[in-house]
């Protein structure tokens, strides 16, 4: 065959395959994936057993992550692609109310889309900018909102391990060009687990640490193997703070049963005044308690960014890191973990890791919110910004190369 003829087949052979959607090798597109590892510590990358952590931490960008108030799983997962934090997001809790609709519990199972609408979630945002999204078991992402869902998801069952669902990543990554997904959300809870069941500084809730790097390892293997390049932003929620079940602060202990009832309990507690009581329980909940702050939800701390939206329990009770709120002493003596407190609080940091084409090596980055990551997204995915958001991609600006 001569030359000419070679390079006419090679040119219908190319065109051929990018009419089928198969970009040709070392010519794909980077994606962007986001990663939550629930519950993961800033420090848990000094332990040693992280090694493909470490390593996107150091040919990439690296901070200590500032969570939402509250510091709990749902509020900040929804915090980080909307831009909004819980106040304003509408997911102020794991477990809330609102007045609208009485005698009904928002829960983490919770796939009703009245709780949901009060933000638009980025890969709504994406979809309908025709941006295919995919997201395994990222909170929220089951819910339909103005009609748009990610274009693959995945609603949530713990069974399903790290590895299976980095698989179902790697998967969708192998489909054509066409119908592949260009932003993909990922969430892991193992170390969220752990650090409950064991605490922070216990030798099983390190062992978990080498499980989900391997898990990292696997996804960042997967992506070489296929000359997929993607721009990573690998996160966590809060972190972890050990507890005991000597250091518990009874409900009743802060007021009288009679003129309360509890919404939720742990690092901190929510309560609605018996109608008729709201005076009595306001005077009980004002005198200075150990361990606890309380305040009405008008004068919670500015600081905390959180009061104003009605889900907002008319009173809550903060612990001090390392003790809860609870309605019972439990029977047997228990050590453990919980997230939820001050999200100034040390032991509250969230992680943040980015790495991929799009980013420098070797920085780290001052502390910054966690409603800094949407926008982030957003200029990764080239979204125009979103007016009237709490976030800004300024901390990121020094890092990005454009």
């Amino acid at each position: 065959m001569s030359l000419a003829r070679l390079l006419l087949a090679l040119l219908v052979a190319l065109t051929i395959g990018q009419a089928a959607g198969a970009a040709p090798p070392g010519r794909r597109a980077p994606v962007t994936i986001l990663v939550s590892i629930d519950g993961f510590r800033p420090d848990y990358l000094e332990r040693g057993i992280t090694p493909n952590l470490e390593r996107l931490r150091a040919g990439g960008v690296f901070a200590a992550m500032r969570p939402s108030f509250p510091s709990k799983t749902f509020p900040n997962h929804y915090a980080l692609v909307t831009g909004l934090r819980p106040d304003r997001n509408g997911i102020v809790s794991n477990k809330m109310e609102d007045p609208r609709r009485p005698g009904e519990l928002f829960t983490m199972d919770t796939v009703d889309p009245f709780w949901w609408n009060e933000a638009t979630p980025l890969w709504v945002a994406a979809e309908k900018a025709g941006i295919r999204t995919a997201s395994v078991f990222w909170p929220g992402s089951a819910v339909e909102l103005g009609g748009v869902r990610p274009s693959d998801w995945w609603q949530h069952a713990t069974p399903i391990t790290d590895r299976q669902r980095v698989d179902a990543v790697l998967d969708w990554l192998r489909r054509p060009a066409a119908n592949r997904p260009r932003f993909i959300l990922l969430y892991i809870e193992t170390m969220d687990h752990a650090g409950h069941d064991f605490g922070p500084f216990d030798p099983r809730t390190t062992a978990k640490l080498g499980e989900v790097d391997k898990a990292i390892g696997q996804l960042v293997g997967g992506l070489a193997a296929l000359g997929q390049p993607a721009n990573l932003v690998i996160v966590s929620d809060h972190g972890m703070a050990a507890t005991s079940s000597k250091r518990l602060v009874l409900a009743r202990e802060l007021a009288d049963p009679a003129d309360f009832r509890l919404i939720e309990t742990g690092t901190f507690a929510t309560f609605v005044p018996v109608p008729g009581h709201e005076a009595a329980l306001a005077a009980a909940l004002a005198r200075p308690h150990e361990h606890v702050q309380c305040w009405p939800r008008e004068a919670i701390p500015e600081r905390l960014h959180y009061g104003r939206n009605p889900r907002v329990a008319p009173f809550l009770c903060l612990g001090e890191v390392g003790w809860q709120v609870v309605k019972e002493r439990p029977k047997q003596p228990k050590e453990g973990g919980e997230h939820g407190y001050d999200n100034q609080a040390p032991d509250m940091a969230a992680l943040f890791i980015a790495n991929g084409p799009a980013f420098a090596r070797g920085a780290r980055l001052p502390t910054f919110d966690n409603v800094d990551v949407e926008p982030l997204l957003r200029d990764l995915l080239r979204l125009p910004p979103q007016a009237g958001r709490d976030g800004s991609d300024a901390p990121f600006r020094s890092v990005l190369r454009r």
